[in-house]
């Protein structure tokens, strides 16, 4: 078999970026290779249109019936959802935009892209099988029932949307296998946490029907003289859950060990050995990831702004060096090191620092660790900058953060010997003077090298078994499960990029008060000063649990000094169980009911979390 050389690039939505070498196959792997995707096509095809065909004569007859029966209605809808299940590998993989109108979050979406025109933002208003969760559970309202007819309506529309994309859309076999493992990734990630379904909570029956139909879907490329587990092992895991139906006693951390692990190993294995072109995507979660939790699985130049500010370790030296020089400020007296302190995880250990110029003066806002800060799409709490580099150039300007200056910094490396030649090893294609995007990209870079997904957690994910006390995976499955706390917190980051594309970070409004002592809401609008859309007053970027135990006080304004009074807060609902009227909370306002064995199991698991230095 011999390769032709030459690259392509393809561009996906604006994101991806691929490149492959092609290489000549045999004719007959051609023709198998045609009719096994054509097969899958068209099964994928008719299990869209059962999928519309149900809505429309089954659900939708039901909520438009002039005395709705509830626990019909409920049941044609769970039906439909497991429906939907069937399909959504292919669907969440090749048509995300119209996947999202079957079962995006029940909330205002807003793009990345809004943040390069502001003024033009408005939010994306939620439809989808999610939406109608929330119309029939916990009780069906019957003044809603108007509303729900529209939902149902729009999903068929939506689905009819589907079915024309698959209607001509070819698949390939390398994208095929690559979507297999992503919803093995969005069961770990999403599925059995009740992200899409938190009302009904049918997590491990969905689950099972993903299973389901993926098995069927990779038989095709399985022959009898290839010898693997891959069938059994999903036959064993879709067994796993149909017998553990229960959402709150199901044990998250057997089913990832023991069965999901080996299931995505399966398929990148699968995919390792399959004929065809040798693509690579330029994305977060690195294509030949066997699981979640590989070492290295995840790659932090995917938010740089190009090629030309990937991360090296001569960069990483000279950014290193920048961290630690006060002379970056305009006072001489403050280093980012000053607030992002190696001992605390980079952090300072204070509600909020002062004003560089006015001891007395707090800033506006809590310093966040700058651990793994590269696994995020956007940065500081209200989101406003897209890349490290943008947030290294906001921090050194602000005028109470650094107030510094990026000419008086270019002039005061360039007349460093030590300097200079640091800048010539990191960027020996520049030109002879330093430039600001070097001084960014070396202190960006410098933040890129401190992703560090090796703690204890992780081990145990990657074969430990011994690497978690029994209390701490009562604390996983309580975090996973009961407490719901991974439904923003999304494993392995924890942090609130979504899975498992891990494309956009997300934000919630919890509703924070600006004390203890005082139950009223923080006046900080948030992300909302930023973007303007009145969905998202008071909603803040979800941070990372990882190095918890070192990074108090906790919130966006420093309001809890502990891991406890931070549970306390969510067992309670957040702002609804403060007494605060805060109409577009995201956080559940129905409280947890958390016993305080429970709460002290959830913080054992998250102090695991620790990364090692």
């Amino acid at each position: 078999m011999q390769k032709k050389t030459g690259v392509v690039v393809i561009v996906l939505a604006g994101l991806f970026i691929a490149s492959f070498t092609p290489f000549h196959t045999d004719h007959t792997a051609q023709i198998t290779s045609s009719r096994r995707e054509r097969k899958i096509r068209h099964e994928v095809f008719s299990q869209i249109v059962s999928f519309r065909d149900y809505v429309k004569d089954t659900f939708f007859v039901e909520v438009s019936k002039k005395k709705v029966d509830t626990q019909r209605v409920r049941q044609t809808f769970l039906r439909s959802r497991l429906l939907f299940k069937e399909f959504e590998w292919a669907a969440a993989y090749f048509a995300a935009d119209l996947t999202e109108r079957l079962n995006g979050p029940p909330v205002q979406e807003i793009e990345n892209a809004d943040l390069l025109s502001p003024s033009l933002a408005r939010g994306i208003d939620p439809m989808g099988l999610q939406v109608i969760e929330q119309l029939i559970y916990p009780g069906y309202d019957t003044a809603r029932k108007e509303a729900l007819i529209s939902e149902a309506g729009h999903l068929i529309t939506n689905t009819e949307y589907l079915i024309a994309y698959f209607a001509d859309h070819e698949l390939a076999d390398w994208r095929i296998l690559d979507a297999a493992k992503l919803e093995v990734f969005r069961i770990i990630a999403l599925g059995i946490t009740g992200f899409d379904n938190g009302l009904s909570l049918n997590s491990m029956e969905e689950s099972a029907a993903s299973l389901k139909s993926l098995r069927d879907m990779l038989s095709y490329y399985i022959s009898k003289s290839r010898k693997t587990f891959l069938l059994q092992d999903l036959d064993t895991a879709t067994g796993y859950l149909h017998h553990h139906p229960d959402f709150v006693s199901f044990d998250r951390a057997a089913f990832i060990t023991r069965f999901a692990n080996k299931i995505s190993s399966g398929i990148a294995q699968m995919e390792q050995t399959l004929p065809g072109p040798d693509i690579k995507y330029n994305r977060m979660l690195r294509q030949e990831a066997s699981t979640l939790f590989d070492p290295g699985a995840f790659n932090v130049d995917a938010f740089s702004p190009g090629p030309a500010f990937h991360i090296t370790a001569a960069k990483v030296e000279l950014g290193e060096k920048l961290f630690y020089d006060a002379s970056l400020s305009g006072t001489g007296t403050r280093s980012c090191a000053s607030c992002h302190q190696p001992d605390l995880a980079f952090t300072d250990g204070l509600a909020k620092n002062t004003a560089i110029h006015d001891p007395v003066k707090l800033l506006e806002r809590n310093t966040p660790t700058l651990l793994d800060a590269a696994l995020q799409s956007n940065y500081f709490y209200d989101m406003r900058a897209l890349t490290l580099e943008d947030q290294v150039r906001d921090v050194i300007s602000n005028k109470a953060e650094m107030d510094g200056s990026m000419d008086a910094i270019i002039q005061y490396v360039s007349a460093d010997g030590s300097y200079r030649s640091l800048f010539a090893k990191a960027f020996p294609k520049a030109e002879n003077e330093i430039s600001p995007d070097e001084v960014t990209n070396a202190l960006a870079s410098y933040v890129r090298s401190l992703t560090k997904l090796n703690s204890r957690f992780d081990e145990y994910m990657q074969g430990n078994e011994q690497a978690l006390s029994r209390q701490e995976l009562k604390g996983f499955n309580l975090f996973m499960g009961k407490a719901k706390c991974a439904t923003c917190h999304f494993i392995p980051l924890f942090n609130g990029i979504t899975p498992p594309k891990y494309v956009m970070s997300e934000t919630e409004v919890l509703g924070v008060p600006p004390s203890l002592a005082d139950s009223t809401l923080d006046p900080d609008p948030g992300y909302y000063s930023v973007i303007g859309v009145d969905a998202y007053k008071y909603a803040f970027k979800i941070p990372s649990v990882r190095n918890s135990e070192k990074t108090a006080p906790y919130m966006h304004n420093g309001v809890y000094q502990t891991l406890d009074q931070v549970m306390e807060f969510y067992n309670n609902g957040g702002a609804a169980g403060l007494g605060i009227n805060l109409p577009n909370q995201t956080l559940p306002a129905e409280p947890l009911n958390l016993t305080g064995n429970e709460k002290e199991d959830i913080i054992a698991f998250i102090k695991s979390l620790e990364s090692k230095k």
